[in-house]
């Protein structure tokens, strides 16, 4: 029988981890923002490698919103902030596609696969596998990244964390002038339509490049990954030395 443990999960470093304090130093006091933080996993390991960090994790599921809020009393995440909304490219509402469903009934769960796949856009169903349903709709609220750096006096941002089911260039195009002054993305990407309207690897990748960052890593795993990108504006390149990457600060 397989056991899925989320707290196992938390408590085990991210795998950026090595990566990210080659970026910015321990005890920076940098901002982070965890875009689509589910029940909060990621913030909270994020709170652990730089624990004078301000991270504001946004989520729009209200049974998501009531697990980050449990986890950040749980984990003492004093530096995590709570943000009860979707990141998109305007204010205000819209629908939200929320997704359930096990892999494997024969598991003992304490881990909510279902519950990650909730999106803004719509399903592509005949793409997604058949223990993922969509079966409630919901209205959230939302705010663009522009607003949302404006109203909270944020200049720079050091680091976005990214899981937004297919609504990445909702998310980036949101930001406006600002995405100039983000320092480092990691976020999802798919060779196929997940969701109606989703940009692809491809779509993203011209994003980035246009708007001035370079990819420094992609994990694929079929046709599903992660891509990690740099602003070129704050680092002029990278190297690896003994399969290790290097990154170079501008002056």
């Amino acid at each position: 029988m397989t056991i899925y443990n989320r707290e196992n999960y938390i408590l085990t470093d991210s795998p950026l981890k090595k990566d990210l304090l080659r970026l910015f130093k321990r005890d920076s006091k940098m901002t982070i923002l965890d875009i689509g933080g589910c029940e909060g996993e990621e913030s909270l390991r994020y709170s652990r490698i730089f624990p004078f960090a301000t991270i504001f994790v946004f989520e729009p599921l209200p049974k998501n919103q009531k697990m980050i809020l449990e986890n950040i009393e749980k984990y003492k995440s004093d530096n995590i902030r709570f943000m009860p909304m979707a990141v998109s490219d305007e204010d205000g509402s819209t629908e939200f596609y929320v997704s359930s469903g096990h892999p494997d009934p024969n598991a003992e769960f304490d881990w909510d696969f279902g519950n990650k796949s909730s999106s803004l856009l719509a399903p592509q169903e005949n793409n997604n596998p058949a223990w993922l349903q969509f079966n409630e709709k919901i209205v959230v609220p939302t705010i663009s990244l522009d607003s949302f750096l404006r109203e909270n006096k944020i200049n720079e941002v050091d680091f976005v964390h990214m899981d937004v089911q297919g609504a990445e260039l909702k998310v980036l195009k949101g930001a406006k002038e600002f995405i100039k002054n983000i320092k480092a993305i990691w976020l999802e990407v798919a060779d196929v339509e997940l969701y109606k309207g989703q940009p692809l690897r491809t779509d993203v990748e011209v994003f980035m490049k246009a708007q001035g960052f370079y990819l420094i890593q992609t994990k694929m795993h079929g046709s599903f990954g992660d891509q990690f990108y740099l602003n070129e504006k704050y680092f002029k390149t990278f190297s690896v030395f003994n399969n290790r990457i290097q990154f170079h600060r501008k002056k």
